[in-house]
């Protein structure tokens, strides 16, 4: 990272906002989301059977997807847009396209065939609480052809990344959401229609209802982006091509980016393993790792997606300088935002979760156990944050190795820490959350370490006095937040509406103080975010 006085590229940061937005709504949506489920079925076995069997294809989809496929597909279409034009890059996703739907349908096939062996080793302890691993494994074989919809859906993403169109792939989430949430409740009701629409109290057999609705989700999520490809001129047409040298390019750059990539999510599942003897928290690290979700996917997850295509072309381009500059501006962006994103949630963890989960059967005790969960995993935000920026980099420079080294390292740290936390100092499902956060920070140093020795960066005096001045102005706004919520609560008492007053006042005077605490030390982005503003406002 460098000085203060790095620029985001203009087209690069105007992209970054519509993709910051579209993905924005996507994690506000999940979030309620996960707020109606909570709300429906409570922390408990239920919303644990659930989570356990959506989370088996939803890893799957981020090992073959959004954590590999999209990276490598996204930067060798690049490439060949760049190098050989449009007509190959178009036979070459129609190839991968045909390709991919067989693979696909193969692994939905063996996943629900083997649903109970996958239940087994994920969810052992399951067996404690008595129809619940059954349930389980019912759920996962009507969830698993959501990783063919999704796959594809994030295929059709890249492609259209490529082209620099991130508005409608990114707000694809959104419809996903949307979809799930109005497809669930309605089955919900229809699988078990004894309910009492003002005062519902769901049962097993609801969770049929809600898992359909999740997989018809997927669906929408990929039919939706196809309305964008008139815009670029492309036609699907079945090409079930297998020896076309690109798609083993791809394969390259796939098989190690495919477990890199989703360093976190393996983490989470073997966290998942650990929680299953534990009923409630799964239900628990789910509700706090969603709110984590939405500063990841709106500063991370959007950096990186608009990063990827630029640094693909400029590494074909071999224009160094601008790949170094466009690495540094994105990096130095996901920590302006995720820094005091993550002081605000450690600061104000409890009024938030209260706020959003505390409702229906999610009870006090919920939102405590919740509250915890989320303060240990914002330890590692900025780690998130800067995994997903730079990941992507390493397939940019054809060296995928390197983040698939970091991974099984940090794996094998996860798994040990997990044992000593849990088993040996009984930190319960807080220690799982610890050790995630402690290893993504771990994983983002090591990464950070090897990215310049094939890019030059700024010296890391610079990187570091910036990084001090984000810390003192994060600090500065998470207490001013936690000040002004708690006397607002003081002055008002504890009903719902002071909750919600409080927190959004504190939320709103944090932003107010991090940005103009930002300009006053003199960061760029700081500046940058506050002439964006008064020409919004201007206008």
């Amino acid at each position: 990272m460098d000085g203060t006085q790095a620029k985001v590229p203009k087209r690069t940061g105007k992209a970054f906002g519509v993709v910051g937005i579209a993905v924005a709504a996507s994690r506000l949506l999940g979030l309620v989301r996960e707020l109606v489920f909570a709300s429906l079925f409570g922390a408990g076995a239920l919303l644990d059977a659930f989570l356990a069997a959506f989370q088996i294809p939803n890893l799957l989809r981020d090992l073959f997807a959004e954590g590999a496929l999209s990276t490598a597909f996204t930067t060798v279409f690049s490439k060949t847009v760049e190098i050989e034009g449009n007509r190959r890059a178009f036979l070459l996703a129609n190839r991968l396209f045909s390709v991919l739907f067989v693979f696909l349908l193969f692994v939905s096939l063996l996943g629900i065939i083997l649903a109970p062996i996958l239940v087994e080793i994920t969810n052992f302890g399951f067996h404690k609480i008595p129809g619940k691993f059954e349930l389980t494994v019912q759920l996962t074989r009507l969830m698993f052809p959501f990783i063919l919809f999704v796959s594809l859906a994030a295929l059709v993403m890249g492609l259209l990344n490529a082209y620099h169109i991130f508005g409608l792939p990114a707000s694809a989430s959104s419809a996903f959401n949307f979809s799930s949430i109005l497809f669930g409740v309605l089955f919900a009701y229809l699988f078990d229609p004894q309910q009492n629409i003002f005062h519902p109290h769901f049962g097993p057999s609801s969770l049929y209802g809600i898992s359909l609705g999740v997989l018809l989700g997927g669906l929408v999520q990929l039919c939706i982006q196809f309305l964008a490809f008139p815009q670029i001129g492309f036609r699907y047409s079945w090409d079930f091509n297998t020896t076309d040298p690109k798609l083993l390019e791809i394969w390259n750059l796939l098989w190690p980016t495919m477990i890199a990539g989703a360093a976190i999510q393996i983490n989470v599942l073997i966290n998942g393993m650990f929680a299953s003897e534990i009923n409630g928290a799964r239900s628990w690290l789910n509700c706090a790792f969603r709110l984590m979700q939405l500063p990841i996917g709106i500063f991370g997850v959007a950096i990186a997606t608009v990063t990827l295509p630029s640094v693909s072309k400029q590494n074909a381009r071999q224009d160094h300088l601008a790949f170094s500059q466009t690495l540094e501006s994105s990096l130095r962006l996901a920590f302006f935002f995720t820094l005091p994103a993550a002081l605000g949630l450690i600061f104000l963890s409890d009024p938030i979760i209260a706020l959003i989960y505390q409702h229906g059967r999610f009870s006090p005790f919920d939102t405590r156990q919740t509250a915890y969960a989320l303060k240990a995993y914002a330890i590692g935000l900025c780690g998130y944050a800067g995994i997903k920026v730079l990941t992507p980099c390493f397939s940019a420079l054809n060296k995928p190795q390197v983040p698939l080294r970091v991974t099984l390292i940090g794996i094998g740290i996860n798994l040990l820490s997990n044992i000593t936390l849990v088993k040996v100092f009984s930190m319960g499902h807080v220690g799982l959350a610890t050790t995630t956060s402690l290893v993504s920070l771990v994983n983002f140093i090591q990464l950070y370490l090897s990215i310049t020795k094939s890019v030059k960066m700024s010296g890391l005096k610079s990187g570091l006095f910036f990084l001090i001045k984000i810390v003192f102005c994060g600090f500065l706004c998470a207490s001013s937040a936690l000040f002004l919520s708690s006397w607002i609560s003081k002055l008002f008492g504890h009903s719902f509406f002071s909750l919600f007053f409080s927190t959004l006042s504190g939320i709103g005077l944090a932003l107010i103080v991090y940005l103009l605490s930002t300009v006053a030390l003199g960061i760029e982005e700081g500046k940058t975010l506050l002439r964006f503003l008064f020409k919004k406002f201007y206008r």
